[in-house]
């Protein structure tokens, strides 16, 4: 903390607990360069703030509301909140000097929650599921000046998402792939980005796994609070559920998996057959990005706490692969895998 000037943050616990002089300490974060305090006034009243280095970028800001520049974590928050989704309040929104104060809800993730409390696992798995499928309607329609609305999973980025794979779970770790193989990727690549992005499109959190979901206990029941989710945009129902089911940070058998999908399935008042392709085929997309951005995060960034789940991912991506073996494209693109990284 010695080298942030913390004046601005001390400004907003004042203006949320007349408390300027509260203690601040650091707090883990993640893969982003988002930093995390928490704060604590004299009377023990607690805070979550946390600053954004290079605030006023344009891929930080939303410019529509007239003159002010706004965080999309602030719209997202408060759309989220109108609709029935359990978010942290807001306490003090300091974003034009890159901070925003937060209600602590102190330090159990889903993924601590349960590793103390292992037994309560498929009842807060339920409850994702039931909260994932309620909140998907209560936002089928939103603002128009939204900007969820405005940014999507289109062709492109699912495209570039899967090439990310290749460029850094690949290439970057020395395992080029022959010009044949090259040419089999890039066109099942393609394909498979396209006929993602032509299903139909809803809200969409992006990250919505074991690591950005909270838990609070009210009556001996664990509820769930959304976090994280400042880069929510439009895509298909199940992308969510990949994050969450396929999580690279948990491991569930498929058994419990399909029992989620088909309990999703009948809230969302869809054939559970089609849920479970449509996971499978989002599962190969999402986890071989998520296995080169782990790689991109070591090599980029200097963190490499992720590296040891970039194995665990791909072989979540063989699982899927073996289950769409009907399908020419999966086909072809297990036979690289099998080449490349043998």
């Amino acid at each position: 903390m010695a080298d942030l000037d913390l004046a601005p943050l001390r400004a907003l616990l004042h203006e949320a607990f007349g408390a300027p002089d509260a203690t601040i300490s650091s707090m883990p974060g993640g893969a982003s360069t988002r930093k995390f305090f928490r704060a604590v006034a004299p009377d023990g009243r607690a805070a979550v703030a946390f600053f954004v280095p290079d605030a006023t970028r344009s891929d930080e800001i939303d410019k529509t509301d007239g003159a002010r520049a706004r965080w999309p974590f602030v719209e997202v928050q408060e759309l989220l909140q109108e609709r029935g989704v359990a978010v942290p309040k807001i306490l003090a929104d300091g974003s034009r000097d890159g901070w925003l104060l937060v209600e602590d809800l102190g330090d159990d993730t889903l993924a601590q929650y349960l590793s103390s409390k292992p037994a309560a696992r498929e009842r807060c798995y339920q409850a994702a599921v039931r909260d994932l499928a309620l909140a998907q309607r209560s936002l089928a329609a939103l603002p128009p000046t939204s900007v969820v609305g405005r940014r999507a999973f289109d062709e492109d980025l699912l495209s570039w998402e899967i090439h990310h794979f290749r460029e850094w779970a690949l290439e970057a770790r020395g395992h080029g792939l022959s010009p044949d193989d090259r040419q089999t990727f890039d066109a099942v690549a393609e394909r498979l980005a396209r006929r993602i992005a032509s299903w139909p499109r809803g809200f969409v959190h992006r990250d919505y796994q074991s690591r950005n979901l909270m838990v609070r206990e009210v009556d001996g029941e664990p509820r769930l609070v959304w976090i994280d989710f400042q880069d929510a945009l439009l895509g298909p129902s199940v992308y969510d559920l990949v994050a969450l089911l396929n999580d690279s940070y948990q491991t569930f058998d498929r058994a419990f998996v399909e029992a989620r999908l088909a309990e999703f399935a009948q809230l969302a008042g869809r054939p559970r057959a089609e849920v479970v392709r449509e996971f499978d085929l989002v599962t190969v997309q999402r986890k071989l990005k998520d296995a080169g951005r782990f790689v991109f995060i070591d090599r980029e960034k200097g963190n490499p706490a992720f590296l040891q789940f970039v194995e665990p991912t791909i072989e979540k991506v063989r699982a899927s692969l073996s289950r769409l073996t009907h399908e020419p494209d999966m086909r072809a693109l297990a036979d690289v895998l099998a080449r490349a990284l043998p």
